[in-house]
């Protein structure tokens, strides 16, 4: 029988190659041949796959995306942490789980230093490169839909939950450069996500 090959799996593992040479020498250090060489497979898997590199970078610029989605819908799918004696821990409020999303987001942490880069890069790249846009458009407005939702939730259904959700977003990005540039360190960031957030239900 012939070989049968996983077409969508394969797409998501020139994606991650595709990521990881993104991370080392941004979108203009990435060629074919790279990501073939970096995912295993051969430069006409690669065009089989994708017809352009353009067609490439969107797929990986919305992997990227689906995977800091669907890990913000997994620690809240998780509910609540169980104490140190193993005993469940107190049912997470929507404020308490809108805090948990922006800290995912903002990629702060170190384990999520390269996503940073990696989705910066696109961000940039975006500016100048309207099918990139499009996609990123298309990232932001799901994790808009959810923090909307959950900041009605937390603040008992305001009209300015769509507002703050974008505010909270574009604060997200701003620390997430700042924290790779240097100019906060992850300590510092998460304070002016945290005042950002307490400051949030006063004006609610």
């Amino acid at each position: 029988m012939p070989k049968q090959v996983d077409h969508e799996g394969r797409r998501r593992r020139i994606a991650d190659a595709v990521c990881l040479l993104v991370d080392e020498h941004g979108l203009e250090g990435v060629t074919l041949r790279d990501v073939a060489t970096r995912a295993d497979v051969s430069m006409g898997a690669v065009q089989r796959c994708f017809r352009t590199k353009e067609e490439m970078l969107r797929f990986a610029l919305a992997h990227i995306g689906e995977r800091v989605t669907d890990r913000v819908r997994s620690r809240l799918a998780a509910g609540p942490m169980p104490s140190a004696a193993g005993e469940p821990g107190p049912v997470p409020s929507a404020a308490d789980e809108l805090a948990l999303v922006a800290g995912e987001v903002a990629l702060l942490r170190e384990e999520h230093r390269a996503e940073a880069r990696i989705w910066l890069a696109f961000v940039a790249g975006a500016a100048v490169n309207p099918e990139l846009a499009r996609t990123l458009r298309s990232s932001y407005a799901g994790l808009e839909d959810l923090v909307a939702r959950l900041v009605a939730e937390a603040s008992g259904g305001t009209p300015a939950g769509r507002v703050e959700a974008r505010t909270l977003l574009a604060l997200a990005d701003g620390l997430t450069a700042h924290v790779l540039i240097g100019h906060l360190t992850e300590a510092e960031a998460e304070e002016v996500l945290q005042v950002h957030l307490a400051g949030l239900w006063g004006r609610c």
